[in-house]
């Protein structure tokens, strides 16, 4: 190998590993701030030696980084694993690709500030509006486990860390250039002066806004008892039958104090076959009403693996499945699939929210008019049918006379930040997230994906009430502290205690202004890239 080629792959080997440690390692956010300046080095030392087929190796460094922070998707999936590793990285590296195709168009740092608003307004676009959906990586999620830091994301959110991210990588590597080439030394003292604070203020200015943001927790207090029943998602049917299940959930949890009222939680698709046409015939909803009636005082929230029935001569939906006929008129029995949460109390009343924000592949098929087409010429279902609910709504809890809205992110719907904030304005005064993250075993996977919960309760600046089957469970305040855990992979119950409060952040009701901004720079720059001449 040349000397060019040990540079490169000495320069990203450096940007995997500190690019990785804030996903792997708490407290570790920080080295996101100085990690992607090995890549950009790596860019330049092949601009100017005119080295070809560079795509490459910037696609390579995406992938590993990819595969060490997110291999654990292969404990479910292995080609799921691939896929999702292979094609992300692909994403960024054509992001990385437009910015060079800008380098030979504009001049100065130009292209450099289409990169940072071209990989924002990418990581806007997988948040909102993408189908193939997976901002595992935002950069701004890299704090998850530092939230010290960043108390600045009820104001800003996380793509407002992604934007310190870039903001902190690009100035340090600009002092860096400027030291190289020797433009420094020409400078006047006023301008190394400022040359030289300027990383020092981008990196340690929202350090210091952090470190000056308080927030005092007010509103009535609630009691939560989150039950953990820690059952193997792979072994749940063929060890235990459904009532089996609910038996040793409800002897969990036990008796609830009367003195007060008591939300309880279970986890992500706790119950299986849940009708949505009948629920009160439902026998889980029998045995949960039975519990009820002897703790009057408790509101039990649990998820749903649920589904629909419709008897019509042609689908409902691309993404129903066809059960067969129902008689000799034609018509056929066709059923949706939905994953729930449903609230209920000892009044039998109860309601229904149905997860929006899906996995592709294992609940969603993406583009139904595409997909579904080419897995009847594959001979089979290949991916998940599961249908969202395309209106954000909340599970109210009754207080005595009142009642009070909970926003309840089932599973991968707390990645999302901004959607999670919609729960808020429809009047949400409690975050609850509910999931199931054992499919992913022992692994970075599902402290990462707790960890995230964390950073919605900054952003909403609400306690986060969280019930996972096999852990983590926990009590979150909103400057993203844990308050009360629970083991991984062990049967717990977690008693804790939650304010309700009807107070917006500035991020709640305004929305990611970071993002926001950053298509409109991108779209600017782009313009301005396609109209000019060729930089030399």
């Amino acid at each position: 190998m040349n000397k060019q080629t040990n540079q490169f792959l000495l320069l990203a080997a450096l940007f995997v590993v500190l690019m990785s440690l804030p996903w792997l390692v708490p407290h570790m956010g920080w080295t996101a701030l100085v990690g992607l300046v090995p890549l950009l080095i790596m860019e330049r030392l092949a601009s100017a030696s005119r080295k070809k087929h560079f795509w490459w190796w910037h696609y390579g460094t995406f992938v590993l980084w990819n595969a060490v922070t997110t291999w654990w998707i292969g404990e479910a999936t292995v080609g799921g694993a691939i896929f999702a590793i292979l094609a992300n990285a692909l994403q960024m590296s054509l992001v990385f690709g437009s910015f060079r195709w800008v380098k030979r168009r504009l001049g100065g740092v130009l292209p450099y500030v289409f990169l940072a608003a071209a990989w924002l307004a990418w990581e806007k676009y997988y948040l909102t509006m993408a189908e193939i959906s997976w901002p595992w990586l935002v950069l701004g999620n890299a704090f998850a486990g530092t939230t010290g830091l960043v108390q600045w994301y009820s104001v800003l959110g996380h793509l407002g860390g992604s934007l310190w991210v870039w903001a902190a990588n690009l100035s340090v590597f600009g002092l860096m250039v400027s030291l190289s080439d020797g433009r420094m030394a020409r400078w006047t003292a006023a301008a190394r002066i400022s040359a030289l604070s300027a990383p020092v203020l981008v990196i340690f200015g929202p350090m210091v806004w952090s470190a000056c943001l308080s927030f005092e927790a007010e509103g009535e207090e609630l009691a939560v008892r989150i039950g953990q029943p820690n059952f193997d998602p792979y072994q749940k049917f063929e060890s235990m039958t459904q009532q089996q299940q609910d038996s040793v959930f409800l002897g969990l949890v036990g008796t609830v104090p009367q003195d007060r009222p008591v939300l309880v939680l279970a986890p992500e698709t706790f119950t299986a076959g849940f009708l949505l046409d009948d629920i009160p015939a439902n026998p889980s909803f029998r045995r949960y009403q039975d519990w009820l009636s002897r703790n009057p005082s408790a509101t039990l929230l649990f998820g749903a693996s649920a589904y629909e029935l419709e008897v019509s001569y042609s689908a409902p939906s691309l993404l129903a499945y066809d059960r067969g006929p129902t008689g000799a008129d034609g018509r056929h029995l066709w059923l949706t699939s939905r994953n729930s949460a449903v609230i209920t109390d000892t009044s039998g009343r109860y309601q229904v929210f149905h997860k929006s924000k899906l996995v592709v592949g294992t609940e969603l098929t993406p583009y139904p008019k595409v997909f579904v087409p080419l897995e009847k010429l594959l001979g089979g279902n290949l991916m998940g049918k599961c249908v969202g609910q395309k209106e954000i709504s909340c599970l109210d809890m009754k207080l005595g006379a009142r009642k009070v809205p909970v926003g309840t992110a089932v599973c991968y719907e707390s990645v999302y930040g901004e959607y999670c904030t919609g729960y808020v304005r429809k009047g949400a005064q409690l975050l609850v997230v509910i999931t199931n993250d054992a499919w992913w075993g022992d692994s970075p996977g599902y402290r990462q994906h707790f960890d995230m919960s964390r950073l919605r309760a900054i952003e909403t600046r609400r306690y986060v009430a969280r019930c996972g089957n096999t852990g983590i469970s926990a009590v979150i305040d909103p400057e993203g502290r844990v308050l009360e855990r629970t083991p991984w992979w062990e049967p717990a119950v977690l008693d804790g205690t939650v304010r309700l409060s009807s107070r917006e952040s500035f991020f709640v009701r305004n929305g990611d202004v970071t993002g926001r901004v950053s298509v409109f720079v991108f779209v600017l720059l782009l313009l301005a890239a396609l109209v000019s001449r060729r930089h030399k």
